[in-house]
């Protein structure tokens, strides 16, 4: 596992990738909670090549900019078109952050991160809120159309 400064996980930057479509209450959720831990946390607004966005990525980053509060300072938000891991190396980032919902994000999640702690990259997975688990961003679309 990637060394965290003795400083703790407030000692340290963190990423939080998502395609966002659309950015939801749930994603809010664990912005919220891994800005606390860290000193810094992007939130990495990303192409996925499995996804069709509604929304170009700029224009999701900037909805995104948006929703966060003023005070969130340590918070910033970025569009990327790449790998995680490629961001992460290039502003050395050593954490990623993960909301999971269920069982079926853990088995999709545990992958990923695998193959990210391979390329020095630590995974921290955070247990989506009960009252927030059910939600998604597709269930969200759906929902909208």
């Amino acid at each position: 596992m990637p060394h965290v400064p003795d400083r703790g996980l407030g000692a340290a930057r963190a990423v939080y990738p998502g395609t966002f479509d659309p950015f939801t209450p749930g994603h809010f959720d664990i912005v919220d909670r891994a800005r606390r831990m860290f000193d810094h946390v992007t939130v990495l607004v990303a192409v996925n090549d499995g996804k069709r966005p509604s929304r170009p990525t700029a224009a999701r980053a900037a909805e995104i900019r948006g929703l966060l509060p003023a005070g969130w300072g340590n918070v910033s938000v970025v569009a990327w078109h790449g790998l995680t891991a490629d961001y992460c190396r290039q502003h050395e980032i050593r954490v990623i952050v993960r909301g999971l919902r269920n069982s079926a994000d853990w088995a999709r999640e545990y992958e990923l991160a695998a193959m990210n702690e391979s390329l020095d990259v630590a995974t921290l997975f955070v247990p989506a809120r009960p009252e927030l688990a059910a939600m998604s961003s597709t269930a969200v679309r759906a929902l909208r159309a």
